[in-house]
């Protein structure tokens, strides 16, 4: 299994211990929760939703309740979620107050009959389906508002928790390898601080920024969404995969470090095949990631 919690100008001189701490220790608790369900049997969806949901729970990450304000003073998510058995997925966008995006996202997959729901409507099969709501206060986080102040009543937008020296793309994401040799990908953001016109990122377009197949790999995204939408990053390394017969590393890192680049984009991914290769691929100065495997390997990372 592997996480990320977003990648970006990540460096160790702008972090104090107490911060870098409690990342690691956030990052450790969602592998933690969600490898423990893969120990238990449990299928690889149920795992990436529960990591992505614990890491939704922490004001640290950009999605869930540490989501950035949009424009207009409020907190509109994306979520995705993947399988590689049968290519069922779920998605949804511009939603408001659901406390975990992702189990949404889940629900859109196992029982709405549809692919991606949106807005209004996502938040109505929400209430039909009894997922938690939490008050505009659960969502506030004092310095995320600060951010927004920076920026609120200009044209510009941030990603994340940063300025143009500081990029942090704050999605948050999941792979796993399930017992069964099933794959799946989850992804959940919070967009960019002071964002307009219901713009969507790449993290809950299927093929974009989550994407997961059993003939090839289980991929979540985190970076500047307009380029992964762009370069359909994360069907673009299963696509290297299964008509180049290019290993999950090999197509990880020509398209996160050459194909990405080359029309501008930042950011990185995880992901992972059904042989249990894991590569975690970046092009910035970090990206807060984890992985554990069967073989004991179990680390936390930040800067890279």
């Amino acid at each position: 299994m592997a996480i990320h919690g977003g990648a970006g100008t990540i460096l160790k001189s702008t972090m104090t211990p107490e911060k870098e701490l409690a990342y690691k220790e956030a990052l450790q608790n969602a592998l933690d929760k969600g490898y423990y369900l893969l120990e238990q049997g449990k299928s690889a969806v149920e795992a990436v939703e529960k990591a992505v949901s614990e890491l939704e729970d922490s004001p640290l990450f950009n999605a869930g309740k540490g989501s950035v304000f949009t424009a207009s003073g409020t907190h509109e998510m994306d979520a995705a979620i993947m399988e590689g058995q049968n290519l069922n997925a779920g998605a949804v966008s511009i939603i408001t107050g659901v406390k975990n995006p992702i189990q949404l996202a889940r629900l859109v997959m196992e029982k709405s009959g549809h692919v991606f729901l949106a807005g209004q409507g996502a938040e109505e099969f929400a209430r039909q389906m009894n997922v938690r709501f939490k008050e505009e206060s659960y969502f506030y986080d004092e310095l995320r508002y600060q951010q927004w102040q920076a920026v609120k009543g200009s044209d510009s937008f941030q990603l994340d928790h940063s300025d143009n020296k500081d990029h942090k793309f704050g999605t948050v994401g999941a792979v796993a390898l399930d017992a069964l040799g099933n794959i799946a990908a989850a992804t959940s953001t919070g967009g960019m601080t002071n964002k307009k016109f219901g713009r969507v990122g790449d993290s809950p377009m299927i093929g974009a920024g989550t994407y997961a197949n059993n003939a090839t790999c289980a991929v979540s995204c985190t970076g500047s969404g307009e380029y992964f939408i762009r370069g359909v990053v994360a069907y673009d390394v299963s696509c290297l995969m299964e008509y180049k017969n290019l290993s999950l590393n090999e197509a990880c890192q020509i398209v996160v470090n050459e194909r990405l680049m080359k029309i501008g984009g930042d950011g990185g991914l995880i992901a992972l095949d059904t042989k249990g290769n894991i590569t975690l691929a970046f092009n910035t100065e970090g990206m807060y990631r984890g992985q554990r495997q069967s073989n004991g390997l179990n680390e936390v990372a930040i800067y890279r």
